[in-house]
């Protein structure tokens, strides 16, 4: 059955459901996204991931800096649709645009409710060091993630998943679940299920202070945080006692062996760093602030610090 839709979804983890909506057939009245924001060295305006995908296709675009004005929700309650789509917008809907659609306002979301209802869903998931995470889709109502759900899917961790390629995955189990899901519901073969809220967990939003590697953790939990903050805000430690204070991005690490000494302690052989449970987080892949990414074994090479330094 072909719906009357409006998109709204601004990363690129929404790209997939907007060209699985496409390709299905249905009739795509309006796309939503965040307005364009200043980008790399020049500062200059960039279009979002769907911004740019609503260009191409050549559909109806709207960048509103927020919800709130009653002219928007006259507008959208005049597009007479059958159902909204939301995948990661980053703007809340008010109740005259929840209330508008035919079939409501449904939410691709990137976990298993209501376990990780929030902004970062995949990112707290991969820190908790769970084992499993999936799609749910819902249907909006007014609080965080709170609404009733229609289907789910599963999808188990991987031991090596970054938050980038667990995203990338999640993304197109999502599109897929999403027009299964609107067929369903146009059918009238699906009836949505209210969450548990006692069961609840909230995956508040990433801060870029929140990438400080702290050496007094255990090592699996430093381990899962390079994972988790690839690509945002990456994991990063302090390089003092050189010229100045550095920033250095660790992009790979893994779990070693038994440390020596307190926990920052640098060792050499292999290049690791004792955190608080007493083992060493070694250290794979870095980027020092300003340069290309580089092996252990060449960030060593560039060192003067001695092998028993404590870091910050």
């Amino acid at each position: 059955m072909r719906l009357k839709i409006a998109f709204m979804g601004t990363p690129a983890f929404a790209v997939p459901s907007l060209k699985a909506l496409l390709a299905a057939g249905h009739d795509i009245a309006a796309v939503y996204c965040q307005p364009p924001r200043p980008a790399g060295r020049g500062h200059k305006l960039q279009p979002c991931p769907v911004q740019q995908l609503a260009n191409e296709r050549g559909l109806t675009l709207h960048t509103p800096e927020n919800l709130r004005a009653e002219a928007e929700a006259r507008a959208f309650a005049a597009l007479a649709l059958d159902a909204a789509v939301v995948v990661a917008y980053g703007l809340l809907l008010p109740t005259a645009f929840l209330e508008a659609p035919r079939l409501g306002c449904l939410n691709v979301h990137a976990s298993l409710l209501p376990r990780w209802r929030g902004a970062a869903p995949i990112q707290r998931a991969l820190l908790a060091g769970d084992t499993k995470t999936g799609i749910s889709l819902m249907r909006m109502n007014q609080g965080l993630d709170t609404g009733d759900v229609l289907l789910m899917a599963p999808e188990p961790i991987r031991p090596d998943d970054t938050a980038a390629g667990l995203s990338e995955r999640l993304a197109g189990l999502g599109a897929r679940l999403l027009v299964e899901g609107l067929e369903g519901l146009a059918a009238g073969r699906l009836a949505a299920k209210p969450q548990d809220a006692s069961a609840a967990t909230y995956a508040r939003k990433l801060t870029r202070e929140e990438g400080r590697l702290d050496w007094r953790q255990p090592a699996a939990a430093l381990e899962r945080q390079t994972r988790a903050f690839d690509p945002w805000p990456g994991a990063w430690f302090e390089l003092a006692g050189e010229r100045a204070p550095e920033r250095v991005r660790v992009l790979q690490a893994a779990v070693g062996e038994p440390a020596a000494g307190p926990p920052g302690r640098l060792a050499f052989e292999p290049l690791g760093i004792a955190c608080g449970d007493g083992l060493t987080l070694d250290l794979l892949t870095v980027q020092r602030a300003g340069r290309r990414a580089m092996s252990a074994a060449e960030f060593r090479r560039g060192l003067t610090l001695a092998g028993d330094t404590v870091l910050p």
